[in-house]
């Protein structure tokens, strides 16, 4: 999207009373204006950018720094790595990532952010802890004194499918399991993701046609039925899109 439609679909969600911000992509870092994009939209409220980390250059974060430091919110950046070493990483994200990954990180550091380590879950449950502590441990070993780690499951959709399964048939969401659930840990109970090609419903199902809920955020505004395979997965895993507090440093 240019510069100018996002700063139209700003100033709609004001009308309608948002009161958060995510970025996601892609890769968000590379827009051109994604700087002067975040400075406007901390005018308006608290900010999260998702990343993989490997375009967080110094003059970047520096400016992202500033923006943060003259606003009254705050500015998030989740950082997409998907383990605590190349060996783990790269062969999801691709040769190199890692360190790259990694650079992006210590420059946010340096500045004063903290940023959240986000890694999709490849690996067994039982490693749960292992894999967390390991990571911890890099992290702090760099200077980052107080990591933030969380744990997402895997959607099986897309490159995840093939590469190991799609959903099964019984892993879909039912009227049943809805029953006093707390709708409000998924994200389409409240947000909507803004797109050049409309409006959907989550940033998870962005290719399927039929989450798309309209041109506007206006008409988007209406509920969503949990038809989708991967609706499983959050509901299942509650709030994976959600940043956890500054206190909390893992959820898994």
């Amino acid at each position: 999207m240019s510069k100018e439609q996002v700063f139209k679909l700003l100033q709609e969600s004001m009308e309608l009373g948002v009161k958060e911000y995510y970025f996601t992509g892609g890769e968000p870092f590379m827009h051109p204006s994604i700087v002067e994009i975040l400075e406007y939209t901390l005018e308006l409220g608290p900010a999260t950018v998702l990343t993989n980390g490997t375009l967080c250059k110094k003059e970047v974060v520096r400016k992202l720094a500033l923006a943060e430091e003259r606003s009254v919110y705050s500015l998030e950046i989740r950082i997409s790595i998907d383990g605590y070493s190349p060996v783990m990483n790269d062969p999801i994200r691709g040769k190199g990532t890692f360190e790259k990954a990694m650079s992006g990180v210590q420059l946010l550091v340096d500045a004063g952010f903290l940023p959240i380590i986000t890694m999709v879950q490849t690996w067994e449950e039982d490693e749960n802890v292992l894999v967390y502590e390991n990571f911890m441990s890099v992290l702090r070993n760099m200077g980052y004194k107080r990591p933030r780690i969380k744990i997402i499951p895997t959607l099986r959709i897309g490159a995840e499918a093939q590469r190991n399964r799609g959903y099964l048939n019984y892993e879909m969401v039912t009227a049943e399991m809805l029953e006093n659930f707390d709708i409000s840990q998924l994200i389409c109970s409240h947000s909507r993701i803004a797109t050049s090609n409309g409006i959907y419903v989550c940033p998870i199902l962005i290719e399927a046609p039929l989450a798309r809920m309209g041109e506007t955020l206006t008409e988007a505004d209406q509920a969503y039925p949990l038809a989708h395979r991967a609706c499983y997965t959050c509901y299942m895993g509650g709030a994976i899109c959600k940043n956890m507090s500054v206190e909390v440093s893992n959820v898994f």
